[in-house]
């Protein structure tokens, strides 16, 4: 068999006690990310523009805090949602962000076939982990070319979860993947601007469009990933490892979901250490910014390669170590808040800013920084972090999880409805109809 032919075996046979209640857990657990962040964003005035240019019509599925829309808008506009903010969750160590494209697909599947929550949950599962291994097999070479992964690589977990919820068989299954890689797109120049989100909410839509189309017939490439001029050949020219993908055994030893990690800041993912460091030099030594003269870190190298921004505008302080350095040492947080262009601007903000020198150590983890601040008596305190919280080594608890959701859900939907929901979302394995618990998502508008 190809490795397209045994991903898409892989997305329909296998069976559902094959995925172990651990896995369902998770998965509940970045759904639950994943609306705290988009319910969040829903009241981000961008989405209107996005609703405004490809609105259509339609009451066929829920967008988040927004109006209904048809399936294929909805999986746009909240996979939009979904990675707006940057606090959505990381696999480690590909970069990839796969719960914004894959849920929104689900989710709009999911309300068009009557599934129940568990069915939906595993649906999610198998999408995930089939967007986090063909993720793998790229890595490093597909991302450092310059794709943006999420936007490439997270059409084809959309399409996998979508072709499961819609009842596909195999075959039509291999050719939907190859409707999804063919509209592979997304790069890394977007960073720091609205089209980096869109590039989640491009791979959503593309991904159940592709499931709908091969549904009715429509035929794809059905050796999208291996073939002379498929998706390795072309995006990932320099290198693959396609035994991420080839002999996938059912059950799997091992899921890559649990190597992906629920951010606690809401930036990228590779200054979270840093940020870590911050908040904890900070606490201990009760330190005053302004008697700073100096920052110094040593970093992993992914840190300047994708945090070096300087900022200028909220978006742009998500993707500059400087920046999240400065609102850890001076705030204390990197949420939302901290990234806004008044934060940015901030003249204080600003001079710390100035003040941090990262330096990369090969020898470094991901989620690994050493840093030391300097203070104008001369004074230093240092720090390691060998893991940074929300790493899959360090993972946030479910606890931690309800107060990130707790502090953003309230302000679209109401601390009642956002508690209710709540309650919705950990019992939605247990739920017979999932659609109940989508459609408590949505807004209250008409």
């Amino acid at each position: 068999m190809s490795a397209t032919a045994e991903i898409s075996a892989f997305v329909i046979d296998t069976p559902s006690d094959a995925i172990p209640d651990q896995i369902i857990r998770e998965s509940q657990r970045t759904l639950i990310n994943l609306l705290a962040v988009g319910l969040s964003a829903s009241l981000d005035p961008s989405i209107e523009a996005l609703e405004a240019a490809t609105h259509a019509g339609g009451d066929e599925a829920t967008v988040w805090g927004r109006a209904r829309a048809s399936a294929g808008e909805a999986a746009l506009l909240n996979g939009y949602l979904a990675h707006l903010q940057d606090y959505d969750d990381t696999h480690f160590p590909s970069i990839l962000h796969p719960s914004a494209p894959v849920w929104p697909a689900a989710l709009a599947a999911a309300e068009r076939t009557g599934v129940s929550g568990r069915e939906l949950l595993e649906a999610f599962a198998i999408g995930a982990e089939v967007a986090c291994r063909i993720a793998m097999s790229t890595h490093p070479w597909h991302y450092d070319a310059g794709w943006h992964i999420t936007g490439t690589v997270g059409g084809f977990g959309a399409t996998a979860a979508a072709s499961r919820l819609l009842g596909l068989n195999t075959a039509q299954t291999e050719q939907a993947l190859g409707l999804a890689g063919t509209h592979a797109a997304g790069v890394r120049e977007a960073f720091g601007t609205n089209g980096k989100a869109l590039h989640a909410g491009h791979a959503s839509a593309s991904g159940l469009r592709a499931a709908l189309l091969a549904q009715g017939g429509f035929t794809g490439p059905t050796a999208i990933l291996e073939g002379r001029r498929g998706f390795w050949a072309v995006l990932s020219p320099n290198g693959h490892n396609a035994s991420y993908v080839e002999g996938l055994p059912t059950p799997l030893a091992d899921w890559e979901l649990m190597n992906n990690g629920l951010k606690p800041y809401a930036n990228g993912v590779v200054s979270h250490a840093l940020e870590d460091a911050m908040i904890e030099l900070r606490t201990r030594h009760q330190i005053d910014p302004g008697a700073v003269t100096a920052i110094e870190a040593r970093v992993h190298p992914l840190v300047l390669e994708l945090m070096n921004l300087e900022p200028t505008v909220g978006l742009e302080g998500k993707f500059s170590h400087r920046h999240c350095a400065a609102v850890a040492l001076v705030d204390g947080a990197a949420h939302e808040a901290q990234f806004s262009d008044e934060r940015v601007r901030d003249t204080q903000i600003s001079a710390i800013r100035e003040l941090v020198e990262a330096t990369v150590d090969k020898s470094l983890a991901e989620d690994e920084v050493h840093a030391t601040i300097t203070l104008a008596d001369g004074t230093q305190h240092s720090t390691h972090v060998p893991h940074a919280s929300g790493s899959p080594k360090n993972p946030i608890t479910d606890a931690q999880l309800e107060t990130k959701y707790r502090a953003l859900v309230p302000e679209a939907l109401g601390a009642d409805r956002s508690e209710a929901l709540l309650e919705m979302l950990w019992e939605l394995d247990e739920a017979n109809d999932a659609a109940e618990t989508i459609q408590a998502t949505g807004s209250t508008l008409t």
